[in-house]
């Protein structure tokens, strides 16, 4: 059986009346980590949000194969369900819906099921504990009043417990000081331990991935995967930066 999780195929995405993503092809298997890097404003978060079916971001052209299927216009609650994740660079705040309550729901939308409360009390327990969270954050509204690494650390939580077949995390170190990133490094290294799931790291820094297992990283630049490589490709970004891709044009060399 294919271990193959996401294939993207000449992917071209418009916001309003701009086109922004050009012609994308990625291909990510069952337990894969990949990266996708890039200078500010290259529409690396352009793609996220457009594999996860955000209707602002209008897929014009291509294909989205997830598990297999078609899932273009499939809306993001469907794309969740079955196993999609999506962590946000700046998530919302919720008044009147606890950390714990929207998580549980959650669960229980994607295990189509009821969470026995006390199996997931535990659970989440020993996810916070990992993220060094203090549970007392379980009860507060969702994100109200947490700072930056706070709501951060309460995506990868939610990630932890929702455990999806493709996890998608946006500029998740961003604003984060040391032991923040390190911290929340813990935690998508304990999502890799499964080996089932897949990762999209979207980044303009390395911080994040000193710690982690990576498989592919991707460059883009103005809508365009310009380069595709191993985890070498990091250490080389981190050397160089993304001057020298400034200005290509076309898909990757190496593969999609």
């Amino acid at each position: 059986m294919s271990n193959g999780l996401l294939e993207v195929t000449g992917l071209t995405v418009r916001v309003e009346d701009k086109e922004i993503l050009h012609g994308i092809n990625l291909s990510i298997n069952q337990g894969e980590t990949h990266v996708l890097m890039g200078p500010n404003g290259a529409g690396k978060s352009t793609l996220g949000y457009a594999l996860m079916g955000n209707p602002r971001y209008e897929a014009t052209a291509g294909e989205i194969l997830f598990q297999g299927k078609r899932i273009n216009e499939e809306g993001a609650d469907k794309r969740a369900r079955d196993g999609m994740f999506l962590s946000f660079q700046n998530p919302i705040e919720i008044s009147g819906l606890t950390l714990s309550s929207f998580i549980r729901s959650a669960v229980e939308q994607r295990r189509g099921e009821r969470a026995r409360l006390s199996a997931f009390r535990k659970e989440l327990g020993q996810a916070m504990e990992l993220l060094q969270m203090d549970r007392a954050y379980g009860d507060r509204d969702l994100n109200v009043g947490f700072s930056g690494g706070e709501k951060k650390k309460a995506e990868i939580l939610q990630m932890l417990l929702l455990k999806p077949s493709l996890a998608i995390l946006d500029e998740t170190d961003s604003g984060l000081d040391v032991d923040a990133v390190r911290t929340v490094s813990l935690g998508v290294k304990e999502y890799q331990k499964d080996r089932e799931g897949g990762l999209l790291i979207i980044t303009h820094s390395t911080r994040i991935l000193e710690s982690l297992h990576v498989d592919k990283t991707h460059i883009m630049v103005d809508g365009r995967i310009v380069k595709t490589g191993g985890a070498a490709l990091v250490e080389e970004i981190n050397r160089n930066g993304f001057e020298q891709y400034l200005g290509q044009q076309g898909c990757a060399r190496g593969g999609r």
